[in-house]
């Protein structure tokens, strides 16, 4: 009888540890915050400030992501959030006003990825892809619309290259830990039509870091 308990116990015990690991068809769901940190450079503001310089500040927000196994080993991940961002200047006269307009972005974002140790309790993985930057309800700052008078603000969509590692750590039999890094790399140009200087462009390195931590589970 002893002998039959402790082969239950351990069957269950075995059970409730085993691994949320993926396998071939299963989805993958993520739930993550980001921070979201552009490791930015820009142009100048042409052409009537050549010589200022604008940056785009960091923002944390959730992110969403699912991800279907292809192989045990090899999977696509679709990564989808939308952003509010400040962009502000950072020289001379736009530094002096200090934010220039806000912006919202939605950057879906598409990777493939090879999970390195697909059936361990820990699984790295590194991935590649693109993403596709789109911006929208872009607003002038009231400083700058007070030193240059109505203005509007307009940046371009555009098309990134992304590169990813993360881990999966599990926590329990469905959920696991998540950890995931992120390097976009896009440029695109901002154009602003004022009422004081007229049609002003300016080229903007993003090139953001986007860190992220969260929880998911398979399907």
């Amino acid at each position: 009888m002893l002998k039959k308990i402790a082969c239950v116990a351990l069957l269950a015990s075995a059970t409730l540890a085993a691994p949320a690991h993926a396998k071939k068809g299963d989805f993958l769901v993520r739930a993550r915050a980001i921070l979201i940190a552009p490791d930015d450079s820009s142009s100048g503001i042409r052409p009537t400030l050549p010589n200022e310089r604008v940056g785009i500040k960091n923002s944390i927000v959730p992110e969403l992501d699912f991800a279907y196994m292809i192989t045990k080993r090899v999977g696509v991940e679709l990564v989808l959030t939308t952003t509010k961002r400040k962009v502000s200047g950072q020289t001379g006269t736009t530094g002096a006003i200090g934010t220039l307009a806000s912006i919202k972005l939605l950057p879906p974002t598409l990777t493939a990825q090879y999970h390195f140790i697909p059936d361990g309790k820990v699984r790295p993985y590194v991935g590649a892809g693109f993403n596709y930057n789109i911006f929208y309800d872009e607003t002038p700052s009231q400083g700058l619309v007070n030193a240059v008078g109505n203005t509007s603000v307009k940046l371009g969509n555009k098309v990134g290259k992304a590169l990813q590692a993360g881990v999966d750590i599990d926590l329990t039999k469905d959920v696991f830990l998540n950890l995931d890094i992120k390097y976009i790399d896009f440029s695109t140009t901002a154009r602003l039509s004022t009422a004081a200087i007229g049609v002003q462009s300016v080229r903007v390195k993003v090139n953001p870091f986007i860190i992220g931590v969260g929880l998911g589970t398979r399907f």
